[in-house]
């Protein structure tokens, strides 16, 4: 696990759907009840909570940032055979959870987990997947840039999970979104913009 200031990183947000005309993010009218979440700009009001997979380093960044929680771990499984007394350990996935604490502003996030925490389809409908099988365009792909922009933590594939808010007693809330992915994330020194289901140095991307 690895703690980082908000100050100290940026974590930019992307929908795992590859850009096109119907698709250019995740964008959230909080004014409407309940709140809207479009995959393309409709109104100047709409706050952005996701970019184009694409953009990158070009996305908008989370504002107010106050912390980020990186865990990496994987879950083995004991696997026994008849006869013998050793007890083998396979791998049966990778996991890792991010979670993004962030100065409340508005319900952006609220509207997020309630209706969009698996990302969007290629029709832009962000609600499509809650009971459907995952696909390659499933959930979101975050951007963690660490070390003044020179190393790129990216995670792929990843949905929300979880979204808390605090209050604390001077009145200034925070809230959290925690998020979690299956597959392999990928580090390096620029954004990693292949999609889930194209081979990559190590492995390819299964879901």
């Amino acid at each position: 696990m690895a703690y980082f200031l908000g100050k100290d990183v940026a974590v930019h947000i992307a929908v795992e759907q590859v850009p096109d005309t119907t698709v250019s993010g995740a964008f959230v009218d909080v004014t409407a009840n309940p709140a809207l979440i479009t995959a393309t700009l409709i109104t100047a009001g709409d706050i952005q909570f996701a970019g184009g997979r694409d953009g990158g380093a070009a996305t908008i960044a989370v504002p107010d940032l106050t912390g980020v929680d990186i865990s990496i771990g994987a879950v083995d499984e004991d696997i026994s055979y008849f006869g013998y007394r050793s007890v083998t350990k396979a791998q049966i996935k990778n996991e890792t959870t991010v979670s993004l604490t962030r100065k409340k502003k508005d319900s952006s996030w609220d509207a997020i987990f309630n209706g969009g925490r698996y990302g969007c389809d290629s029709t832009g409908d962000f609600t499509a997947f809650g009971l459907t099988q995952p696909t390659i365009n499933t959930g979101y792909r975050l951007y963690v840039y660490l070390k003044d922009t020179e190393e790129i933590f990216t995670i792929i594939g990843a949905c929300v999970q979880a979204h808390s808010t605090s209050v604390n007693a001077d009145g200034t809330s925070e809230e959290t979104m925690e998020f979690m992915s299956y597959i392999t994330p990928n580090v390096g020194n620029a954004v990693y913009t292949t999609p889930i289901s194209a081979p990559y140095a190590g492995g390819s991307h299964d879901l």
